[in-house]
């Protein structure tokens, strides 16, 4: 008897043992690896970490990762410059996503270029064996005009090579529209603010997810080396249930091509 229940249990342990691996590989394979390529509208309140929160906070598992520099066009992740890494990051990790962003003025000032440096990287992230994602900017505080050609700029890309958008920009000018005392902007009229990261986050949680977002947290926290709570940002309850409802009204399916 107490041979067979000793065998029994070595028997238990080698399943253990051959079992757990592909738990692991199972818990890793639900991680969606995003990568961001932009500038500052994309690390401003840092982004890629609000999104990978908002998603923990529903039980998701998101690994987003950025390659950012300030000012930058996607000219520069091409040739490497500015201590970018883009092009080397794209073609060695097995991202899902990889997130395009260019500079908030490339659509105006230099549409020709946008639209063939956009199509060299999403060439390559297609042979990378990835998806990739145009992350369509808004238009500066002073200007909201502006919205029109940066629209129409990623959208004829979008068209032109069978991607999809992210259609941040026309989500800002509803908000702005409807609730023009969010503060949205950092005080240069430009960039987003904490209230502007947010909601940006809430579109690409929702994007990515294809989830609703009304039980995301109004506030953000996670945890420094030492273990200890850091908020990355706060909202009132009621702000947060705003963005959260125009978030999840929008249509997103028609920018998804």
């Amino acid at each position: 008897m107490l041979k067979h229940i000793i065998q029994k249990g070595y028997r238990n342990l080698i399943l253990v043992a051959l079992f757990f691996p592909l738990s692991a590989l199972a818990q890793q394979a639900d991680t969606l690896d995003i990568l961001f390529v932009g500038n500052s509208y994309t690390y401003f309140w840092n982004l890629p970490q609000h999104v990978n929160l908002m998603a923990a906070s529903q039980g998701r598992s998101f690994a987003s990762r950025q390659s950012t520099a300030g000012g930058s066009n996607w000219e520069h992740h091409l040739k490497g410059e500015r201590d970018l890494r883009s092009v080397e990051l794209i073609r060695q990790e097995g991202w899902e996503y990889v997130v395009l962003q260019n500079h908030s003025m490339s659509t105006l000032n230099r549409l020709a270029e946008f639209r063939k440096n956009g199509k060299t990287l999403i060439s390559m992230i297609r042979k990378a064996g990835a998806e990739p994602v145009l992350y369509m900017t808004w238009a500066r505080e002073f200007n909201p005009l502006m919205q029109d050609p940066i629209t129409s700029g990623y959208l004829s890309l979008a068209k032109a090579e069978r991607v999809s958008v992210v259609p941040v920009g026309l989500v800002w000018a509803k908000v702005r529209a409807l609730r023009p005392d969010l503060k949205l902007f950092d005080p240069d009229g430009s960039h987003p603010s904490p209230v502007g990261t947010y909601l940006n986050a809430l579109i690409f949680y929702r994007f990515f997810s294809g989830a609703a977002t009304a039980e995301i947290p109004n506030r953000l926290q996670t945890t420094d080396k030492d273990g200890e709570k850091t908020y990355l940002n706060f909202l009132t309850q009621n702000d947060a249930d705003f963005l959260q409802q125009v978030v999840d009204e929008f249509d997103f399916s028609a920018y998804k091509f």
